[in-house]
């Protein structure tokens, strides 16, 4: 169970808060999620301290006031809203890979179809070969419940991973800055998109 700490937020967490803030805006933006649903953090600096979007509250919601700064022990240093459950992916994720500052986390229609669809999503561009190299599908639990926070670390252990398809449930996507991480997502989300056409197409007479 996460306990809050007493925090003082420095100028380092408010730069990570306020670049969360953009990056979830632009997520929103080119549609890689509506309502409350997905997650995004940022890691603050090198420090061992992530900012974090809440349960309930949509990417363009965002704001000083809801976002979370916790430990990777999942303590809640600042903040009062409700941690999302997703957040213990994120920590284990940045506990195993010290190369993540950002992590993006999206129900994308197109990546989340293939998800859905159980099989590992062919990277059909010459784009895509190049920076994702493989993006793995991370099934769901036996009764169809959501990934275990440590299957999906275990496939982030591997450090040239940068996205995973989660079954029936969305895409995750990893960076150096949480901006790169968010590329990957729309990179995943594009993917999907041209492959699923192509399928498509390739089945038409003529």
């Amino acid at each position: 169970m996460a306990t809050v700490t007493a925090y003082a937020a420095d100028a380092l967490a408010i730069a990570a808060a306020h670049e969360l803030m953009a990056i979830a805006r632009r997520a929103f933006e080119v549609g890689l999620q509506t309502g409350t649903g997905g997650n995004i953090s940022i890691r603050v600096g090198t420090r061992s301290e992530v900012v974090i979007k809440p349960s309930g509250v949509g990417l363009v919601e965002c704001n000083e006031d809801n976002l979370l700064i916790v430990d990777l022990a999942g303590n809640i240093l600042k903040g009062t809203s409700k941690p999302s459950k997703d957040m213990d992916f994120h920590l284990g994720i940045y506990r195993v890979r010290d190369d993540v500052g950002g992590i993006v986390h999206v129900h994308s229609p197109w990546a989340t179809a293939w998800a859905s669809s159980g099989r590992e999503m062919p990277l059909s561009t010459v784009h895509a070969r190049d920076k994702l190299k493989r993006v793995p599908v991370i099934a769901t639990q036996p009764g169809g419940g959501a990934q275990r926070a440590e299957e999906i670390v275990a496939e982030f252990r591997d450090p040239g991973l940068r996205a995973a398809l989660l079954a029936h449930h969305g895409a995750v996507g990893v960076g150096r800055t949480l901006l790169d991480a968010e590329h990957v997502a729309e990179l995943v989300e594009e993917t999907a998109q041209v492959t699923a056409m192509a399928r498509l197409l390739a089945a038409v007479p003529g």
